[in-house]
């Protein structure tokens, strides 16, 4: 990436159409809830996302999310992502999802969507895929991406996936728990550890889990910033100010909009550049070194 000439990185946008397999309608009612919920029905195809970050010179993270156990829905492939984001090597990374269910056939996809697709992390939602983040089923993809020294994204808190559907679509939201994370901050050091959104209503907790374990990032997507609790801000502005990430989850919410209010929200002059993309940078080692 050559992130010298982004303004920002997003670190969090989803996949949302696959050019290579048809659509899967099944599940679609989950869509439509979340259409209503972030008050989007936006589902640009791959090359429109990467074709919308380049017009904006801003850099991004991109993953689609396994939960073909739980949601019984085939998921966009990897793979599809990983060619876009080589092709388009200056601007984008491409971040996996595999459904902890998957267990050791799992984790060696892991390892080859790693050491030949050239995958740089991966993405978890706990919630959606229904696991427990500490459940040692999870262990064997943890092992390789700890393994690699690779970040994980971990939704964390509200899912706007499933509100307003009758029992909520069947998804639990205690799974997105991020103490939940702690365990797995501990016995997974080298796996860098990425808390998505505020984690309402567990910010305190996502908080502490930041401050004790240096492995855990919060990255502030699915939110606008004007909705942020105060108290995370205030972490963001001091203590965390090198482990927080500017991230929109396009394209429920646009870079554009977060930007704007993320201006006014209370965050200092001198912290924002490193959220915006600073930080980033050091998280995926684009100088060639994290520290």
């Amino acid at each position: 990436m050559n992130h010298q000439d982004l303004i920002a990185i997003d670190f969090h946008t989803h996949a949302e159409v696959s050019c290579r397999n048809p659509f899967d309608s099944y599940g679609e009612e989950y869509d439509r809830a979340a259409d209503k919920y972030f008050g989007s029905s936006l589902r640009p195809t791959i090359a429109e996302t990467i074709a919308y970050y380049r017009e904006r010179k801003i850099g991004l993270v991109m993953f689609t999310v396994d939960s073909e156990a739980q949601l019984g829905r085939r998921r966009i492939p990897n793979e599809e992502i990983a060619d876009a984001a080589r092709e388009n090597s200056d601007l984008m990374i491409a971040f996996a999802s595999i459904d902890p269910h998957k267990g050791k056939m799992g984790a060696r996809e892991a390892e080859r969507l790693i050491t030949e697709c050239g995958v740089k992390g991966f993405k978890f939602h706990p919630t959606v895929q229904g696991f427990h983040p500490y459940d040692r089923m999870a262990w064997p993809i943890y092992e390789v991406i700890n393994h690699y020294k690779l970040p994980a994204i971990f939704h964390t808190g509200h899912s706007g996936i499933g509100s307003g559907m009758k029992c909520g679509g069947g998804l639990r939201l205690a799974y997105s728990n991020p103490m939940l994370l702690d365990d797995v901050a501990v016995d997974f050091g080298d796996m860098q550890i990425v808390m998505a959104h505020p984690s309402f209503p567990w910010q305190d907790e996502a908080l502490s889990v930041a401050l004790h374990k240096p492995n855990v990032w919060i990255d502030l997507s699915g939110w606008s910033p004007k909705y942020f609790p105060k108290q995370l801000i205030q972490y963001a502005n001091t203590l965390l100010k090198d482990r927080v990430l500017f991230g929109s989850d396009f394209p429920l919410i646009t870079p554009e909009r977060w930007m704007k209010d993320f201006e006014v929200a209370g965050f200092k002059p001198e912290v924002m550049p490193g959220i915006l993309k600073g930080n980033a940078v050091r998280l995926l080692e684009l100088d060639g070194k994290r520290d």
